[in-house]
């Protein structure tokens, strides 16, 4: 069913837009000012001119009016089959620190929750299908940052799906078993969620790992999660997933074999007025030593492991907090630290109620081996990659959101001689069902 539907939409949005394949985006493989002329002037010169975007535009957007006329057919009458689709659109770049040449780059998300007991009369079971679609530009190409500017850009573009997992409950253990984000449930905050750059999506020194990334956006891995309620205020879970991240519309599908071992990852939560999550991660394999060699010269195998905390409270009626700190080996990954924490405000206008705005900050330390790596290199090697970014996010119309972005990057790719990066942008969300 999942492989069908993912096979009409790659062929209907392919049929849409010929999408551009960037040689290879920098920094993270990886989770937006529509006020600056610079940026939309450089725009006009980035490899998609403005007709070439309009044309895109247009086509995605008649593919999600398309689907959305498709809704009521695809939804069952008595509501066991939930539908959701959103499509994102971010124009963005540097504005100083780098050259100044804007990128457009795309999301289409099209998801579905199958109630089971409704459909088939298999009690307490779900199934959730979750198909993506990216194209269009890498900014972090002419960013140049190790840990990504925008949450939507991938090094492979394209459709794939995404998740497709099944839920069901075993006593009190819920449990999920297929495809799955590892940053859906852990490692993440709520109040973060509004900031664009990567860091704030899943830690650098989580995401940096694993054969070709852990199973996150925008590639996952055959998972087998369980998750259970202690007590009223403490609640855990726990995952085993494939450290090969492959998926059905990349090169070599869904990977089945394990021979890369697992990513095995717990976490336990403490809601109150503060919620704290404590989680602990390492792989079953180990990897390859970014600096050390053996004999042979390959490189040294390492156990590759680390730990999370993460921390949000609402301050008062409007504004919530959140702070998170995660350490790794930094043997496998170029960091062995970072940390993330901003604030979420609501509301901020009276006479907009969808109105939030949104600061945070970020900080990838590295490792004494990559920096060594670097200064190898001939680059004046930093400790770290910090950035601010400050956005705003608004609901113009019941499907359009709309969200200018600015962002600051010190010592980009850990480099103490380039100057300090700005980047501006404005992402646009559009959401034919509402918000």
């Amino acid at each position: 069913m999942a492989a069908y539907i993912f096979d009409i939409v790659r062929e209907s949005y392919e049929g849409l837009v010929q999408i551009k394949r960037p040689f290879s985006p920098g920094g993270l493989r990886v989770s937006r000012s529509s006020e600056n002329s610079g940026l939309l002037a450089s725009t006009h010169t980035a490899g998609m001119n403005r007709r070439a975007f309009s044309h895109h535009l247009v086509a995605s957007s008649a593919l999600a009016g398309a689907l959305a006329c498709l809704s009521p057919a695809l939804a069952h009458a008595d509501d066991a089959v939930a539908f959701e689709l959103e499509y994102t659109g971010d124009v963005l770049g540097p504005i100083a620190g780098a050259n100044r040449q804007g990128e457009y780059l795309d999301n289409l998300d099209i998801a579905a929750t199958f109630d089971m007991q409704r459909l088939a009369g298999w009690r307490d079971t779900s199934v959730f299908v979750h198909l993506l679609n990216n194209a269009g530009g890498a900014p972090n190409d002419r960013a140049g940052t190790l840990q990504g500017v925008d949450n939507i850009e991938v090094t492979q573009q394209g459709a794939r799906l995404y998740e497709f997992w099944v839920e069901t409950n075993i006593g009190a253990i819920n449990t999920r078993a297929g495809l799955y984000d590892v940053n859906s449930e852990f490692y993440a905050n709520e109040s973060a969620g509004l900031l664009i750059a990567p860091a704030f999506g899943i830690g650098s020194e989580l995401a940096a790992t694993g054969p070709n990334g852990p199973s996150i956006f925008p590639s996952t891995g055959l998972a087998l999660r369980f998750a259970t309620q202690f007590s009223e205020h403490v609640s855990g879970r726990f995952a085993v997933v494939n450290a090969n991240a492959s998926v059905l519309g990349d090169a070599d599908g869904v990977d089945t074999s394990f021979d890369n071992g697992a990513l095995v990852i717990g976490e336990l939560t403490w809601a109150g007025a503060t919620s704290i999550d404590i989680g602990a991660w390492t792989y079953t394999e180990e990897q390859g030593d970014i600096r050390l060699l053996n004999g042979l010269g390959d490189p040294v195998s390492q156990r590759a492991l680390g730990a999370y905390l993460t921390a949000e409270r609402e301050l008062w009626m409007d504004a919530t907090a959140f702070v998170r700190l995660g350490v790794s080996d930094g043997d496998t990954t170029p960091y062995n630290s970072g940390w993330q924490a901003g604030l979420l405000f609501t509301n901020v206008a009276p006479s907009r109620p969808d109105s939030q705005l949104s600061i945070g900050a970020y900080q990838g330390r590295f490792d004494s081996k990559f920096r060594a790596n670097q200064r190898d290199g001939g680059i004046d090697a930093a400790r770290a990659e910090t950035g601010l970014e400050l956005t705003y996010s608004d609901q113009v119309t019941p499907w359009l959101r709309l969200q200018p972005d600015v962002q600051i990057v010190f010592d980009p790719n850990g480099d103490r001689d380039r100057e300090d990066l700005w980047i501006a942008g404005l992402r646009f969300a559009i959401t034919p069902f509402g918000h």
